[in-house]
């Protein structure tokens, strides 16, 4: 199975984090994740996420330092998960493929069902 390049967004604003449900028809539904998704060719991971969460969020935002990098494989899928953190510049968040999302403080995740690879990233926030 080949590994799957995947960028993700640590978006941040006032001291909470933006996490979003995936969707229950998807791989991983119903587990709560940093949005992002799959590297194109050409186009670095810093693009990837700029384009994803406006894909998938309808903001543009502005991609920092990157926090971390994890690797999650399973039967269905094997990815490099690339975390940054983020900034919104612009735009409203509109849930285009998640069923909800939250901004929580570091104390609240323990609250939220994370997928693999995004629960072990946050005990480095």
């Amino acid at each position: 199975m080949k590994k799957i390049n995947v960028a993700a967004a640590i978006i941040t604003k006032d001291n909470k984090f933006f996490i979003a449900k995936r969707n229950k028809n998807k791989h991983l539904g119903g587990f709560y994740e940093f949005p992002g998704g799959k590297q194109d060719v050409n186009e670095t991971l810093q693009q990837t996420v700029i384009r994803e969460i406006k894909e998938e969020l309808n903001i543009h935002v502005q991609v920092g330092n990157k926090l971390g990098e994890e690797h999650y494989k399973d039967d269905k899928i094997n990815v490099h998960l690339h975390y940054f953190f983020c900034k919104i510049i612009s735009g409203d968040i509109i849930l285009n493929e998640h069923e909800d999302s939250a901004w929580v403080s570091k104390e609240e995740f323990k609250n939220y069902n994370f997928a693999e690879g995004d629960s072990d990233i946050i005990s480095l926030l």
